[in-house]
């Protein structure tokens, strides 16, 4: 079943859709998983490195179109990288990791079919201490949950306006990769080993991110696909409540 067909087009089409967006995919790709049946102790270990594959890649395009700035990122990374590591590391019951999962694929469904137009006007400078603050939450429920918080991230820049929506999504991006590898090394100091099939997801993924960060940097994005997305995240948020 991890190893079918579907279940790998569905991997594809997350790095794709995420990677447009400049998000790793980590919610995608756990949807993914609990539809598909994969065991609860894979998922979050899996998440972080499909994660830090497809983000790095959607990082570099949206960074090569021109649309990333330091002085956005540093203030919510340097919170969030030592939280996101410390986070991997708490242990969650089932049943508080499959709520609090439930929630952020909410978040993500959200984030999907919220559509903002891009704006040169009213964009203002992150503050210090809102960026580290925010930084710091989205990084603990980050390594927590297996996640790399750029759907956390991404829909509170835009509501403060804190970036254009491409500098948004380079953002989050990076956002998502240093967290991602932060919440890893957290994981990987608790014994974690990879099992071989997540090497080919990898390879899955990383190929529709590396499609979808040039679609979304410098060519466009496709709006019903993200809805599609959308609803298979909603079915299987609605699972993991259930």
């Amino acid at each position: 079943m991890i190893d079918s067909l579907p279940f790998l087009v569905c991997l594809f089409v997350v790095g794709f859709m995420y990677a447009s967006v400049g998000h790793g995919g980590a919610s995608g790709y756990m949807a993914t998983m609990i539809l598909f049946g994969v065991s609860p102790v894979l998922m979050k270990p899996s998440a972080l490195l499909l994660n830090l594959f497809v983000s790095t890649v959607s990082f570099v395009q949206f960074y090569r179109a021109g649309h990333f700035r330091w002085a956005t990122f540093w203030p919510f990374a340097l919170a969030s990288v030592p939280l996101a590591f410390v986070g991997a590391k708490l242990p969650l019951t089932d049943t508080l990791y499959k709520q609090l999962l439930a929630i952020c694929l909410l978040l993500a469904v959200a984030r999907l079919i919220w559509t903002i137009r891009d704006t040169e006007t009213d964009i203002r400078p992150v503050p210090l201490g809102a960026g580290l603050i925010s930084g710091g939450v989205i990084g603990l429920l980050s390594g927590m949950l297996g996640i790399g918080g750029g759907i956390i991230l991404s829909p509170l820049m835009l509501l403060f306006r804190w970036g254009k929506l491409k500098e948004v999504a380079a953002t989050s991006a990076l956002f998502i990769f240093v967290n991602s590898l932060s919440g890893l090394f957290g994981l990987l100091s608790k014994g974690y080993t990879p099992e071989p099939a997540v090497w080919t997801w990898i390879a899955v993924a990383f190929a529709g991110g590396l499609l979808g960060g040039y679609f979304g940097s410098q060519r466009f994005s496709v709006p019903v696909l993200r809805y599609v997305l959308a609803v298979g995240l909603l079915i299987a948020g609605v699972k993991l409540v259930l």
